[in-house]
């Protein structure tokens, strides 16, 4: 009888043994969040959160310390590389040559008959007019000072000019421009004296101060002459052919 009460007895305190250690265990596991697991709200460990990317571009960014992905946009300082360069604008390039500055005493002469094409052209209306055009040959701006000196045949002088037709500036010929002088023949009413058949023509240039250019340009006349008199006026230089055919 003793014998069994004894073995039951030795059960019970296993049975208890057991159960204790059973507990133990649960316990455990209920608080292993602490070393490492995730919690009841289901957040991770702070040694697994991914840096933050400081880039503004969609995608993916796989480099967190470098801010590389897919996407496009701005990655921090390290992302890397130079920026990308922008194209040039006007205001990039280099500053143009002032070979056409009009302003530029560089390219400025004066109009003389070594730089200048110059014709003679007898016209129907005013009667007894002539065009005189210059056109400037020099590859720069040159400078129509004054009057043309104009020489009919074997003249010891040249006319005077009309004073009225002075323009308020100096005319000035861009590379390739011409400049004109109107030119009086004879009296349109026949009362001009010592009236005479010429058949060369030869022009002159002056300079800034209006002394004679060296050199004249020959203007070749119509065939068999032209009539002048003692009425021979000419216009100062002008830019247009109609004010230099007014006077």
């Amino acid at each position: 009888m003793r014998t069994n009460l004894t073995r039951t007895a030795a059960k019970t305190a296993v049975a208890a043994a057991t159960t204790l250690l059973a507990a133990l265990a649960l316990t455990a596991c209920q608080t292993g969040g602490d070393d490492g697991g995730t919690d009841d709200k289901g957040s991770a460990p702070a040694a697994n959160v991914q840096e933050p990317n400081t880039g503004t571009g969609t995608g993916t960014h796989t480099d967190p310390e470098n801010g590389t992905g897919n996407g496009t946009g701005t990655g921090p300082e390290k992302s890397g590389g130079a920026p990308k360069a922008q194209g040039g604008t006007a205001k990039d390039s280099p500053a143009k040559s002032n070979a056409t500055d009009p302003t530029d005493p560089e390219n400025r002469v004066t109009c003389d008959a070594a730089n200048t094409a110059v014709t003679a052209q007898p016209v129907p209306r005013p009667l007894n007019h002539m065009l005189i055009t210059v056109t400037n040959k020099s590859g720069k701006y040159c400078d129509l000072y004054g009057y043309p000196a104009v020489r009919f045949g074997e003249a010891k002088s040249v006319p005077p000019v009309m004073e009225e037709s002075k323009p308020q500036a100096v005319t000035t010929l861009a590379p390739g421009e011409s400049g004109y002088a109107g030119v009086i023949l004879s009296a349109g009413d026949g009362s001009g004296g010592n009236g005479r058949t010429v058949r060369t023509l030869a022009i002159g240039f002056s300079d800034r101060e209006g002394n004679a250019r060296t050199g004249m340009a020959d203007a070749k006349l119509p065939k068999g002459g032209t009539y002048v008199d003692d009425a021979l006026r000419v216009t100062y230089w002008l830019t247009s052919a109609d004010d230099a055919l007014m006077n």
